[in-house]
């Protein structure tokens, strides 16, 4: 049996991208400096930080404070956890909740190493290529002392295959990945029970909330507690079907986000694979509806590509017809799913930069943040810049 442990923890902590060492892979060690401070050293996976091409020795001298490492944890499909809204921002995991529960996970050293690494004005094991906030130079600032937002990437379920998020359909129901979903929603909704300070939880960073099973039975099963509040990112198809099935979700709901990369029925088909327009249509009126009823933050999400672009007016219409909040425009990531990305480049294009003046155009008309589009103006700068 202890031989049996030893070997399971390793490969955890294979899935987990943590580092292995001869003896029980602890990954903390301690050691006091000649003036009686106290410094951890943490045995960062240097492969991982190579794969993101981070180079970990940067000192980026950033005199705002990001709160990300100290108000959020995000925990991925095989357990991991981590100190970031995004996996690829801080790629680290501060531990696995397979092997440990949240409650030692979160305050762990890992974890405040990671913090040390902002508080210090280095950022040095964050990634300044993909991270939103350092590519477009507005980094948040604050130092929130417990964590406020958790987010689920626990199952990566959809009922649709985009072409830039993923190759083929993605579902699971039964077997492996399902059945290690289901024990980390119910390990997650444990911590929840017994938490008391105000959290918000986001649901559907990596599949769709209302077509994953293994979400279904997070929302069906978690706690009734004033505290707890959500949001929730969808792709809106199945959103009239189930969200009744879910009532306290729904009354507790602090934001709904809804991605949706085409404002015609051709360029949404096109780009939403498996997705119908007039069921999109019929998601947004429902959605629109509930948000009067329950007073929820109603956002567009717009991933700006090749097929698209000349549609940013178009989404930005839609978003005032049923009464969003917010259209957000995102600039196309590669992800790694497409075969030559390369093509997805019109961000130089003299076509896309007169649309993106006609947006930029709305923004001062409106005078307000009804539209953002950070990505994409942080782009244009960086091309004026080269020019």
């Amino acid at each position: 049996m202890r031989f049996f442990r030893k070997y399971a923890k390793r490969f955890l902590q294979r899935k987990a991208g943590l580092p292995l060492l001869n003896c029980t892979a602890t990954t903390i060690h301690k050691r006091e400096s000649r003036h009686g401070v106290t410094i951890i050293t943490c045995m960062i996976n240097p492969r991982l930080f190579e794969q993101y091409n981070i180079d970990t020795k940067k000192d980026l001298k950033i005199k705002n404070l990001c709160p990300r490492p100290k108000d959020t944890i995000l925990i991925d499909k095989q357990g991991s956890c981590y100190a970031c809204e995004c996996t690829s921002w801080l790629p680290q995991s501060i531990g696995n909740l397979q092997i440990k529960s949240l409650g030692e996970i979160i305050g762990s050293d890992m974890h405040q190493h990671l913090q040390d690494s902002i508080t210090d004005g280095t950022y040095r094991y964050c990634n300044e290529h993909q991270c939103s906030y350092l590519k477009s130079g507005a980094v948040l600032h604050g130092q929130p002392d417990r964590i406020q937002h958790l987010r689920l990437a626990i199952d990566d379920s959809c009922n649709l295959r985009c072409p830039s998020c993923r190759k083929g359909m993605i579902f699971h129901k039964e077997g492996s990945a399902y059945n290690l979903g289901i024990r980390l929603a119910d390990r997650i909704n444990e911590w929840l029970y017994n938490h008391r300070h105000p959290i918000q939880v986001h649901i559907g960073s990596d599949g769709d909330p209302f077509a994953s099973h293994v979400y279904r039975h997070f929302m069906e099963q978690t706690p009734e507690r004033d505290n707890i509040k959500y949001s929730i990112l969808t792709n809106g198809l199945m959103f009239k079907e189930f969200h009744g099935k879910v009532p306290y979700v729904i009354n507790n709901l602090q934001e709904l986000g809804v991605s949706i990369d085409g404002a015609s029925k051709e360029t949404y088909e096109k780009l939403r694979l498996g997705g119908r327009w007039d069921k999109i249509i019929e998601g947004l009126e429902c959605m629109a509806k509930q948000k009067q009823k329950n007073g929820f933050r109603f956002i567009l999400h717009f991933v700006v590509q090749k097929d698209n672009y000349h549609e940013m007016e178009k989404i930005i219409d839609m978003g005032e017809q049923y009464g969003a909040d917010r259209v957000w425009l995102n600039k196309i990531e590669d992800w790694g799913t497409m075969d030559d990305f390369r093509t997805q480049d019109i961000f130089k294009t003299p076509d896309y930069q007169h649309q993106l003046d006609c947006v930029m155009k709305r923004i001062q008309q409106r005078n307000d943040r009804f539209i953002e589009c950070p990505t994409l103006i942080s782009e244009a700068v960086r091309h004026k810049d080269k020019n």
